[in-house]
């Protein structure tokens, strides 16, 4: 990504569950924002142009700490790349259903990681834990949204992308056909993976 957009990526060493459960993971992210961009010139960056990105549970992460950007009165952001992003515990949608096992990322895996990371029923309402459950979701930084087919996560990354939308965020969302979840890393063997890439790094570049 930092060759295709010609840019500075900070990757975020943010502590893990079980060990560490929410929120103390997007605390982290947000705090590593909060610092990039203070010290931006000597990452060789620029801190009027910045943002935030991941992919699965890391798109979740990007997801929150846009929201939390906004609620905490900044960094400004300019884009939230989130690609197949955990968005929402929600077992029965239909790329649930259709997609539970059988592509790599399966639905019982995705019980036991909500099992790891919440340390109480009531986090799952919380929309730092899952974005859907904003009850505003307008001003926000404009999101590049990537879906893959054959992905559990599908559907709630396009809801996410619609409501976005329907909330006057200027949003792109994109799924790739006869994907799984995963495929945006497998650029040495996938040319659609090649091709997320390149969009994705278009899109970020747009957005600057």
């Amino acid at each position: 990504m930092a060759k295709a957009a010609d840019c500075v990526v900070v990757s975020v060493d943010y502590r893990l569950a079980p060990e560490d459960r929410f929120p103390r993971a997007v605390e982290d992210c947000f705090a590593a924002l909060t610092w990039a961009v203070e010290v931006a010139e000597s990452l060789g960056a620029d801190s009027a142009r910045v943002s935030v990105g991941g992919d699965s549970a890391g798109g979740n992460m990007a997801a929150v700490v846009a929201l939390m950007a906004r609620d905490r009165g900044g960094p400004t952001i300019s884009s939230q790349l989130l690609i197949y992003p955990v968005i929402d515990i929600d077992f029965e949608t239909r790329s649930y259903v259709d997609n539970a096992t059988g592509y790599l990322l399966t639905k019982p895996m995705m019980q036991w990681f909500w099992d790891l990371y919440l340390e109480d029923e009531s986090h799952a309402r919380a929309p730092y834990a899952c974005p859907i459950n904003a009850s505003d979701l307008s001003d926000l930084a404009p999101a590049i949204v990537l879906t893959a087919q054959y992905d559990p996560l599908r559907d709630e990354g396009e809801r996410y992308a619609a409501a976005l939308a329907a909330a006057g965020v200027a949003t792109t969302q994109r799924r790739y056909d006869g994907m799984v979840h995963g495929f945006f890393a497998m650029t040495a063997i996938l040319d659609r993976a090649r091709e997320a890439v390149a969009f994705a790094a278009s899109e970020l570049n747009a957005h600057w």
